[in-house]
């Protein structure tokens, strides 16, 4: 293990202040939004900037990383990253916000990169999912580190957003000083939704509207939160719990997912997640309540993800893997931004419960589609698919297409090939 994680022990070391920094600022604004009285429909469009440069970062970042460099352009994107976090500590505008936040969704796009291929050509085949554990391990306790320090200062003063872009500054030092070589050119994906659908419509319609909730739970949690009456320690507890339990549920579902027919774990899944949104929209429970109905909905709808890109890959070709890996990410970019955009508004018009009316439609919307195509469309045998792994949300395309196609050597044998395409059929 240490022999594995030692050549990228300086990148593994700037992941964990990068991500650190991203759960601190990223729960600062909307509870700062929030209390500077900015409507639901202003927080949730500072979340749909997030996204839309997130995807334009996804299409354009690694031209500029082919250009200057890895190096040069992970320092680049983490000043750009950090610089953003003080304005936004300085400069208090609604307007400005959701213009800079767009900026840090671009840059963090190229961090991913950047970070992702960095791992993939450090490490072997057989090291591959141990070391991408321990970096999924090191984003999430960065994430919900950054999130915790929210309750040990006051998101109503500039005192945290200095100090989400000194540990922001912090992150660029370990790769720089390293001596490590940099990574070998990254590789434009062409994105082919026209193939992604034919190959799995419930990877399609999944991706997306998963992206709808998550990026509407994401971006408008500590929103709703906060407009329910929670004190910034418990809002920072809740959007913790979420994270944790998503975290913690990857693996035994995903291992349930290797035993059955993968859409009747989808819309289970779906199926819990709704239940969750709509028991806290018509309970409208106190604290310690809603705390845990909402762990019981992030262990479900954090895991819809991997799960559904697992599902696309069993019947995918092994030359289609970099395609589709890249048009689920897409699509769920996409998702991010319309959930957002949507729930801001209907948050403002109908008060902040409902939040759960736009996550429990798309996640109903899931479980009916998903059952549907199971009647209609084969599962491909357990003993014929690729074993679970679990990956972030947020994946990019560097760790998402390599990871899957490096989990089974031996899928492209002829004859494996052959019984896919007839259960394709």
């Amino acid at each position: 293990m240490k022999r594995n994680l030692f050549p990228v022990f300086a990148l593994l070391l700037g992941t964990l202040f990068l991500f650190f920094g991203n759960g601190l600022h990223g729960l600062l604004l909307p509870l700062r939004g929030t209390a500077e009285g900015y409507s639901d429909t202003a927080l949730g469009f500072i979340g749909t900037s997030w996204a839309s440069g997130f995807v334009l970062g996804c299409l354009f970042a690694p031209k500029l990383i082919m250009r200057i460099g890895h190096v040069r352009a992970f320092s680049g994107f983490i000043a750009l990253i950090c610089m953003v976090a003080l304005i936004t500590g300085v400069f208090v505008n609604q307007f400005a916000w959701i213009a800079l936040r767009a900026a840090t969704g671009f840059a963090m796009a190229g961090t991913q990169m950047i970070i992702e291929s960095w791992l993939n050509e450090r490490v072997d085949n057989k090291s591959r999912g141990t070391v991408f554990t321990f970096y999924t391990g090191i984003t999430l306790f960065g994430v919900v580190g950054g999130q915790l320090a929210v309750g040990f200062g006051n998101p109503n003063t500039p005192i945290l957003f200095m100090v989400a872009g000194i540990v922001y500054c912090i992150a660029m030092l370990p790769t720089t000083v390293s001596n490590a070589a940099s990574p070998r050119p990254l590789q434009a994906v062409r994105i082919d939704l026209k193939l992604l659908y034919r190959n799995s419509p419930v990877a399609f319609f999944g991706v997306l509207l998963t992206g709808i909730a998550n990026g509407a739970f994401g971006t408008l949690v500590a929103v709703f939160a906060a407009r329910a009456g929670l004190p910034d320690n418990q809002v920072a507890f809740l959007v913790t719990g979420a994270i944790l339990a998503g975290a913690l549920a990857q693996v035994p579902v995903g291992r349930l997912s290797d035993r059955m027919d993968r859409r009747h774990v989808i819309a289970g899944l779906a199926g819990i997640a709704a239940a969750a949104a709509i028991a806290t929209l018509i309970l409208r429970p106190g604290s310690t309540t809603l705390i845990v109905l909402i762990a019981i909905y992030g262990a479900t709808a954090n895991v819809l993800y991997p799960i559904t890109a697992s599902h696309a890959n069993d019947f995918a070709r092994p030359e289609d893997y970099v395609k589709i890996a890249s048009g689920l990410l897409f699509l769920f970019g996409i998702g991010t931004i319309i959930g957002p955009t949507v729930s801001g508004p209907v948050m403002t018009v109908f008060g902040p419960y409902s939040l759960f009316i736009v996550t429990a439609s798309a996640h109903l919307l899931i479980l009916v589609y998903a059952i549907i195509r199971s009647r209609i469309r084969a599962a491909i045998p357990v003993d014929e698919r690729d074993t679970f792994m679990a990956m972030p949300d947020a994946a990019t395309p560097v760790s998402t297409t390599e990871g899957v196609a490096l989990k089974n050597p031996n899928r492209d044998a002829p004859d494996d090939q052959e019984r896919r395409e007839d259960h394709a059929a």
